[in-house]
């Protein structure tokens, strides 16, 4: 883990607004000092949940998507640190590890054209070099018997915390992606559009479910290559459940929890899966907060569930009045997926 920008106390004490009479979550988070060793840490300490942020866009930019997903780490923690730290939820559960350093990679690719093959390579490459840091601090995280939070970042990162958790478990894991695109695209080079398909071909992702496909976004190559292998890669579509309304919200949720729930799984969210939440592929038309929190508590339950990633989501690309609000619904899924895990199921 030498890759880590640690988030000092020093770090949580400038986010954290203390008032009187009140105890946020920036008091009772717990940071590891730069005498500690982080693994021997980690693992005896009594908090269950490792907060880690990858602050990139280079996964993006490789999809020729909008670059701006780096800026979410920072709106998170900010508002992360100013929840409420009371019987509901307690800030004390959560270790911040800090944020992978890809400085160097964020520098490179803001040089690199993506229409330009050449450059498209070298991104691909970027992304690479960022997917074998994840994949270490993931798998050592598990090792460590503890719960990973990721906040990215791309979507590209899903890669890096499936092989990340396969390795720490010793074996393939299942993953449930809420998601308005399959991120399951062709083995091109690696870019955010196709993580779980780099997963899946290399035995890492056993099974994998799509929750809320936009049909208008998803290839009739997409589509023929899920027909093909239903059996371990199944879907439902947002337009079925939200539009024609064939199928039942709370009923898929079953369904989709059936297809995973036998295997340790990932919970993955897209945040460009909700409406006017700007990010790479900002949408107008999608599930609604409130969905999303459901979701998340609804899997979060299941004893098998064995990460959070939250990613996608770009602050800086939003309203610059209300930039901070990205940060605050990512607060609300996290302390969510917590609070949910008071209530594991089998």
């Amino acid at each position: 883990m030498d890759n880590i920008i640690p988030f000092s106390l020093t770090d949580l004490a400038k986010v954290t607004n203390h008032r009187s009479g009140e105890v946020k979550f920036g008091e009772k988070m717990i940071t590891i000092s730069k005498e500690e060793n982080k693994i021997d840490f980690i693992k005896n300490c009594e908090a269950k949940y490792v907060l880690f942020g990858i602050p990139e866009d280079v996964g993006v930019r490789a999809n020729f998507g909008r670059p701006g997903a780096a800026s979410a780490w920072n709106s998170a923690i900010s508002s992360i640190a100013n929840i409420q730290h009371n019987r509901f939820c307690k800030g004390s559960q959560i270790i911040i590890l800090g944020t992978l350093n890809v400085t160097e990679e964020m520098e490179i690719a803001k040089n690199l054209d993506f229409q330009k093959t050449a450059d498209r390579k070298q991104l691909s490459l970027l992304v690479e070099k960022i997917d074998k840091e994840v994949v270490h601090i993931i798998t050592s995280i598990i090792n460590c018997g503890k719960t990973p939070i990721i906040i990215g970042g791309g979507h590209n990162n899903a890669y890096g915390n499936i092989k990340g958790t396969a390795l720490g478990l010793g074996k393939p894991i299942n993953a449930i992606n809420f998601d308005a695109h399959s991120d399951f695209r062709i083995l091109e080079g690696r870019h955010s559009g196709n993580g779980f398909s780099y997963a899946y071909e290399e035995g890492f992702l056993k099974k994998y479910f799509i929750f809320g496909l936009h049909e208008n976004y998803t290839s009739k190559n997409v589509i023929d290559i899920l027909k093909k292998m239903e059996d371990r890669v199944n879907y439902n579509t947002y337009d079925e459940i939200k539009v024609r309304q064939h199928k039942n919200f709370q009923q898929e949720l079953n369904t989709a929890l059936d297809f995973i729930k036998n295997d340790p799984f990932g919970i993955e969210i897209d945040l460009d899966s909700l409406p006017n939440i700007a990010s790479s592929a900002m949408t107008m038309s999608g599930f609604s907060v409130e969905e999303l929190r459901q979701f998340i508590y609804f899997f979060g339950r299941n004893r098998n569930a064995t990460y959070l990633h939250i990613c996608e989501g770009a602050p800086e690309l939003g309203e610059e009045k209300n930039n901070h609000l990205i940060g605050k619904l990512i607060g609300y899924l996290v302390t969510d997926f917590i609070k949910s895990r008071k209530e594991l199921t089998l």
